[in-house]
């Protein structure tokens, strides 16, 4: 019997919040982080939308120089992590550094810091790029300033499976303690694309929304016939993850049991999922196996619910096949239509937010959904949430490249 492993501590920095009450509370009020990009001029872009984190003060988590340091996706993915880590009551002695680990998801990387040293190189010379690019720039520099920060000395890695990052890192580190390599893992996901090449490459492979620039809030629309793209946002996710025994003997609080995960690839596009869903669905099933579940015992799917024609449909699809008759009596919704896109950073966020939905009862909604898709037949909890009791949740991440994860948590004994 494998031992359960437990979530004790949550953090997180996203559109709706810089933590996850405010982040909790946006879902509550089924309020949209969208808004217009301020990051750069957009006057020659398809798409001028995108889910911001505001007035973001790396100051308050973390010492200014050091910060200066890391890209913004690694101060979102620190920042999450000193919170999660702070919500879980970790005192002095209560875990052997050397049995902390980090275990991390990011999809692309410090691409503010490519585009700065790409300007200096082009207009004065390889001389002019900073010395701090490559560190700012490449993905495992999260994963590596979280351990600084935190005094982590177990395994630190990045995972990087495109829009699946964020889930995947939980699930190898829902793997990494069922080794017995670490008692406890800091993991969970991060991005920061909204700069003019990031939202530029989104754009020329028309997967960004175009059709309501000028109501950004209503423009991510999962599940919803005028769905025309997703929204490109940023932020992180941070869960404390430790063995049930571990937790206890520390007395620490526990969130959620992580049940299960299943990760599976489609094999099949670099940018398109399976035509009939058949990756993720398989996807389901593992992490159903993985934790002795039954589709019956699922009350509640966070779908990665893309707001994507090709997306939600195919998704749709798979949680028929994965779940068969109880596909229609389970609540799914897509909280992407409040906090938009994170890519690498969306699992965790979405991890977090089903582990509340969980322990507070209550469904999320899918805002904006205002005429379904007739391929999207399944119950999105429409626009308003609704208060139930919830046992058991699955999070759904389906990435480029077919990467499917999944997760499983549920009511921990």
């Amino acid at each position: 019997m494998k031992e359960k492993i437990v979530v004790t501590g949550m953090g997180t920095v996203n559109p709706l919040g810089h933590s996850v009450q405010e982040t909790w509370q946006g879902i509550l009020e089924g309020r949209s982080g969208i808004g217009k990009i301020t990051r750069f001029d957009t006057t020659e872009y398809a798409s001028k939308i995108a889910g911001e984190v505001k007035d973001f003060e790396i100051g308050n988590f973390i010492d200014k120089k050091e910060a200066r340091k890391m890209a913004l996706f690694t101060q979102y993915g620190v920042a999450a992590s000193v919170q999660a880590m702070n919500d879980a009551g970790i005192k002095e002695g209560d875990v052997d550094p050397e049995r902390l680990a980090v275990v991390y998801g990011n999809g692309i990387g410090g691409f503010e810091a490519l585009e700065e040293a790409y300007e200096k190189l082009f207009s004065g010379g390889p001389k002019r790029v900073h010395p701090m690019t490559i560190p700012k720039l490449i993905t495992n520099e999260c994963p590596a300033n979280i351990a600084i920060t935190l005094q982590a000395l177990g395994p630190a890695y990045t995972v990087t499976t495109a829009c699946a990052s964020g889930t995947d890192a939980i699930g190898n580190a829902l793997m990494l303690l069922h080794s017995g390599l670490a008692d406890m893992v800091i993991t969970g996901g991060t991005e920061s694309s909204i700069t003019r090449m990031g939202v530029a490459g989104f754009n020329v492979i028309q997967a960004l929304s175009t059709r309501f620039n000028d109501e950004p809030e209503r423009a991510c629309r999962p599940f919803d016939k005028d769905r025309d793209g997703f929204i490109l946002a940023e932020g992180a996710g941070t869960l404390i993850l430790e063995t049930e025994s571990h937790a206890k003997k520390r007395g620490a609080k526990i969130y959620a049991e992580l049940a299960g995960y299943g990760s599976t690839c489609d094999a099949n596009h670099l940018t398109a999922p399976h035509p009939e869903g058949l990756g993720a669905a398989r996807a389901m099933r593992i992490a159903l196996s993985d934790a002795g579940m039954k589709p019956e015992e699922i009350d509640y799917i966070n779908a990665h619910g893309t707001s994507t024609p090709t997306n939600d449909p195919l998704e749709t699809k798979s949680i028929k096949t994965a779940f068969g008759d109880h596909a229609r009596k389970v609540k799914i919704s897509s909280t992407k239509s409040m906090h938009g896109h994170v890519i690498g950073g969306t699992g965790a966020v979405e991890a977090i937010i089903s582990i509340l939905a969980m322990r507070e009862g209550y469904f999320p909604p899918t805002i904006n959904l205002e005429e379904p898709d007739p391929a999207c037949d399944l119950d999105y909890v429409p626009n308003k949430g609704i208060k139930g009791t919830i046992n058991a949740v699955m999070s759904n991440s389906l990435g480029f490249g077919g990467h499917n994860a999944i997760l499983i948590f549920r009511k921990a004994n």
